[in-house]
């Protein structure tokens, strides 16, 4: 049954009147009376009777009357439902975020989304790259910030992977160690500190890439929590790398130094969606937020 076969004979049973109902719908008086004629061809009754001023619903027609006017009702709530979610004036976003991304790259374009957009209700989860890779997959999230892990990038046949920067490493030392003037470090002069990491695998850390060009730090803590790590550094217990997007987060005991560029590594960051599935408007103009303040961030002014 078309719609717009109810929307006619809506109007007419809410006007009494074929001539009201064809001036109301921009239609011609035959052109309501075909529709209506079958409408009543499709229900097998008479839905209205003609006077000679306007009509009457017969009583199949009252009958037919409220479901016609739940049917269209529901309609335009659907329709609404659309718009609202295109227009951004509802929907949801579930966001997942590697932790250092936490730190200020995902909350400030959150703030900045949530204020042009308050309608949308947020969510965010912190998590490691493969587990954020894993909910994505599974639909537990709708976008997921990710980085370069040592065994390499997000497999770019299971995730669409938007570029959003380079993340530099940092070497956090405490405030009165012997290197803490310097503005540059070379690794092989970290050689025989106690290194704090979150695994005693070096291929499995921030220094997966140094290990792998020989450099083999002595890794003496195994911290998960940057927190945790930091407040070792600060104890004097050893050195750790800080990824630049963390460095804002640095308590004041603690210096960071640059690494020599022959030693930099860099790790890249992307917000990965699943390939192959539309973008919800709320996912696509998030990106477009995450972008913005990647580039920010990436100014000489910026945290990163």
């Amino acid at each position: 049954m078309e719609t717009r076969l109810l929307e006619v004979f809506r109007t007419v049973a809410h006007l009494g009147s074929i001539t009201a109902a064809a001036q109301r719908l921009r239609f011609t008086q035959s052109a309501v009376s075909r529709q209506i004629a079958a409408l009543e061809a499709e229900v097998g009754a008479r839905l209205l009777d003609r006077l000679p001023r306007g009509i009457a619903l017969t009583e199949q027609g009252r009958a037919l009357l409220p479901y016609a006017e739940a049917v269209l009702d529901r309609l335009t709530a659907a329709r609404q439902a659309v718009d609202d979610l295109d227009s951004l004036d509802a929907g949801r976003l579930r966001i997942g975020a590697f932790a250092t991304a936490v730190a200020a790259l995902v909350p400030r374009a959150l703030s900045a989304f949530r204020t042009a957009f308050p309608g949308v209700t947020l969510s965010l989860v912190e998590g490691f790259t493969p587990v954020l890779l894993e909910r994505l997959s599974a639909g537990e999230v709708d976008v997921s910030v990710v980085s370069t892990v040592p065994a390499g990038p997000p497999d770019p046949d299971r995730f669409d992977l938007h570029h959003l920067l380079d993340e530099r490493m940092l070497v956090a030392v405490p405030r009165d160690h012997r290197l803490a003037g310097r503005r540059t470090v070379r690794l092989a002069e970290l050689a025989d500190e106690p290194f704090i990491a979150n695994s005693t695998r070096p291929e499995e850390t921030l220094l997966g890439v140094s290990a792998a060009a020989g450099f083999r730090p002595r890794i003496d803590f195994a911290v998960g929590e940057w927190t945790g790590k930091l407040g070792c550094v600060a104890a004097g217990l050893g050195v750790t790398l800080v990824p630049s997007l963390a460095a804002r987060g640095t308590p004041a005991d603690i210096t960071l130094l640059g690494l020599h560029p022959d030693d930099q590594s860099v790790r890249r960051v992307y917000a990965a969606t699943v390939a192959g599935r539309s973008l919800s408007p709320a996912v696509a103009r998030f990106l477009t937020y995450l972008r913005e303040t990647a580039r920010d961030l990436r100014r000489p002014d910026g945290a990163g």
